[in-house]
């Protein structure tokens, strides 16, 4: 839509304008003069202490807020989660809810998504749509009661960039991106499987026993796509997310539908 996007990554593409940016480093004032806007959605899953993750995650964050509003960046989004709530039990909800706190301080405004879906998904939508459409046998964490909320990028992408362009003039605020129909986990997935034509069967496996077992691999040192943390984070989700200003500030998130 006419936006000159520049990347704040660790490895930018030679001869790119992109930023090399690490979070948690420090990053210079200058790097971001003549931004309009920053949407801030890093997060770094490789900590697992939560000293580290606060050094990381929390710490890091507060520099790249200080940063923006010394080079006079006018608009900063901050990508938090659904997962951060008061009384949030994972690391990564504690860790988003503290970034949260130091965006609102400096002006910004909060997105909290739900499990954002689309066209080629990727992130955790995914890796669920790629389960089903590889196994025939799912295993499923308790009984899959587990509720999410879902948000199409679309809708997501087309609020943030209306918010940059200042077609949206609201002030410093916590706000839900998704839609409010829950979907129970295993009838998200068998949705998802309704759409790629298959016929799953699922093996229900005892969360903690899960948790245990992913606890156990990362204390040893193995690399996995799925984290412990992400468990807690599934397993303990906002009981009541807060929807109330969204149509008051035009966010408006069509019902999930998965078309393969």
């Amino acid at each position: 839509r006419g936006w000159d996007i520049l990347e704040l990554t660790r490895q930018p593409k030679p001869g790119s304008p992109d930023i090399q940016f690490q979070l948690g480093a420090e990053i210079s004032p200058s790097a971001l003069a003549g931004m309009d806007a920053l949407i801030h959605c890093a997060y770094d899953f490789k900590p697992l202490r939560w000293d580290e993750i606060r050094a990381v995650n929390v710490a890091g964050s507060k520099k790249l807020f200080q940063a923006a509003r010394a080079a006079g960046v006018e608009k900063v989004i901050a990508i938090s989660s659904i997962s951060a709530y008061d009384g949030c039990r994972s690391l990564y909800g504690k860790a988003k809810l503290e970034m949260e706190k130091l965006a609102l301080d400096g002006g910004a405004l909060v997105i909290r998504p739900g499990l954002v879906y689309g066209s080629g998904p990727g992130g955790m939508f995914g890796k669920l749509a790629a389960q089903v459409r590889q196994l025939s046998v799912i295993p499923m964490i308790g009984d899959g009661s587990q509720i999410q909320f879902l948000v199409h990028n679309e809708d997501l992408s087309a609020f943030l960039e209306k918010f940059a362009a200042d077609q949206i003039k609201i002030p410093p605020q916590i706000l839900t991106a998704a839609n409010e129909q829950p979907w129970p986990f295993k009838r998200l997935l068998l949705e998802i499987a309704g759409a790629l034509d298959k016929k799953p069967k699922f093996i229900p496996l005892p969360w903690r026993f899960v948790w245990a077992g992913l606890k156990s691999a990362e204390l040893c040192g193995l690399k996995l796509n799925f984290r412990s943390d992400s468990l807690v984070s599934l397993m303990y989700q906002n009981p009541k997310p807060d929807f109330s200003e969204n149509s008051k500030v035009g966010l408006v998130c069509r019902p999930f539908q998965f078309k393969g």
